[in-house]
């Protein structure tokens, strides 16, 4: 709903403010600039709604009005209150922007398997902010809700959301390399969403905390607004295609996007809910972070959990062995999406069917590869006590196709977790295939001077292996298609 009312915010008031006057005049003024960006017909049909109240305009979307455009065969309930803003100008050309976007509603929704019907309840929302249009951002923003509740109901399944209070912050400045640098702080309390089907609980997520941070470098957000212009100005698809080499232009210098975008979320007292039994976890954080259409593009991923608890349907002497908590961490480099995307918008003709060629996916893939791009996994631990296993590697495609890949693993404690096998092992089946397996496997491990033990596995596109040095397996056998006429298709050459 915050991202929503946002995005609304940003349309509404794209414009300068026209002065500290607020009069009709005004109103009209800022309605014929916001048609450019939602266009004449949603403020002609009533969705759109802009007038002058005392010292700001007042503006209002009408959710029935635009219900209203799907048949009803479609859509066979629809009960919204309007969303109303007050956007008043600073007089330095920004907007202070505030609104209550409380709200209860409902809707039915009919298709082939049945009536879909949702409710959603918002309870006490607030919103202010101060918006300036040079930037396309609002600089500074806060909003809060006291709960919210959402229900989905299905022919089959049920889907509730419940969330008690949240409240956001952000805001945003003016990026030395263009565009804006964006931070946005949002916390939520007792977020809780379960699923049902055929009135049994097939799962379900509880927190009693979920805080989120992002943050942006140099976002696009005037090129985008140019490009939504774009878009309701051609929504004629004979126009559009005679225009196409503007659209082009337009998607240019929307690139990067932004220069780098990062975001973190904190779950306390974390629990996915299954039949079979919960996982959950103190605390669960996830991260990532991702650089924009770029020539050496970076994409980064990190799942940190502590307090980890697991099904009972795991059997407890394998539960033994699980980790308490982890910290993983994933992600890719030498990414070329700016290559990519140029040659797609270079290349692309909309008066053609299909609008790019067939060959167009294999000389895309050919170029990404050819920029050497690399998995990587960054160094990585699970631990349990004493126990500690760290991996860490990468993966690299010299030919194009079949990986290089090389991953190191070592582990602290391994010895208890063989005796810990060796005693499962007595009284389950299973345990002793594992106990076996583990003795196995330590038999390819070299001894590091602090007692840990390490296994350097190095997989090769030849198909071979090597662990700790020793040919674990040779390279597969080079097969070449048989060109006798009169032989087998497939079958090897004979020397």
């Amino acid at each position: 709903m915050n991202r929503t009312l946002s995005f609304a915010f940003l349309l509404t008031i794209s414009a300068p403010a026209f002065g500290q006057a607020v009069d009709g005049q005004g109103a009209q003024q800022l309605s014929d600039q916001l048609s450019r960006y939602v266009g004449k017909q949603a403020l002609n049909e009533g969705i759109l709604k802009i007038s002058a109240e005392g010292d700001a305009y007042k503006v209002t979307f009408d959710m029935k009005a635009l219900a209203a455009k799907v048949p009803k065969q479609d859509l066979a309930k629809f009960d919204f209150s309007p969303i109303t803003l007050s956007v008043k100008p600073n007089g330095d050309g920004g907007w202070s922007v505030s609104s209550d976007f409380s709200t209860s509603g409902s809707f039915e929704v009919n298709n082939s398997e049945g009536p879909a019907t949702g409710q959603i309840l918002i309870k006490d929302g607030k919103f202010a902010g101060v918006y300036n249009p040079e930037l396309g951002a609002f600089t500074s923003g806060e909003s809060s809700i006291a709960g919210m509740t959402m229900t989905s109901r299905m022919p089959r399944q049920i889907t509730d959301l419940n969330v008690g209070s949240g409240s956001s912050k952000f805001g945003a400045t003016k990026s030395a390399n263009g565009g804006v640098d964006l931070n946005v702080m949002q916390s939520m309390a007792d977020f809780a969403e379960t699923v049902k089907l055929d009135n049994r609980s097939v799962g379900g997520v509880k927190t009693s905390e979920l805080v989120v941070d992002l943050t942006a470098k140099a976002i696009r957000t005037k090129p985008f607004l140019d490009l939504l212009a774009f878009a309701v100005a051609h929504e004629d698809e004979d126009r559009l295609k005679a225009d196409q080499a503007e659209l082009k232009t337009l998607l240019l210098a929307a690139l990067p996007l932004w220069e780098r975008m990062d975001g973190t979320y904190t779950f306390k007292n974390f629990v996915f809910e299954t039949y079979a039994g919960n996982l959950g976890a103190s605390q669960l954080i996830t991260s990532f972070g991702a650089d924009g259409i770029a020539r050496e593009g970076r994409f980064d991923y990190r799942i940190k959990a502590t307090g980890l608890s697991f099904p009972y349907i795991i059997p407890g002497w394998a539960a033994k062995l699980l980790p308490t908590e982890f910290d993983v961490k994933f992600g890719g480099v030498n990414i070329d999406l700016d290559s990519m995307s140029r040659k797609a918008i270079e290349t692309f003709d909309l008066n053609k069917n299909p609008p790019l060629p067939a060959e167009f996916g294999d000389q895309i893939k050919a170029d990404f590869m050819a920029n050497a791009p690399k998995f990587v996994v960054g160094h990585s631990v699970f631990i349990n006590g004493d126990t500690q296993v760290a991996l860490e590697g990468e993966m690299t495609f010299p030919d194009g196709e079949k990986p290089d890949a090389n991953l190191t693993i070592d582990v602290a404690g391994y010895d208890k977790i063989v005796a810990s096998l060796q005693e499962a092992a007595k009284t389950d089946s299973e345990a002793s295939q594992a106990f076996t397996g583990a003795l196995a496997i330590k038999g390819f491990a070299k001894t590091l001077p602090d007692g840990r033990i390490e296994w350097d596995i190095i997989a090769r596109h030849d198909g071979s292996v090597t662990v700790n040095g020793a040919m674990l397996k040779g390279p597969d056998p080079v097969v070449e298609d048989n060109v006798d006429p009169g032989a087998i298709p497939g079958t090897a050459k004979k020397p």
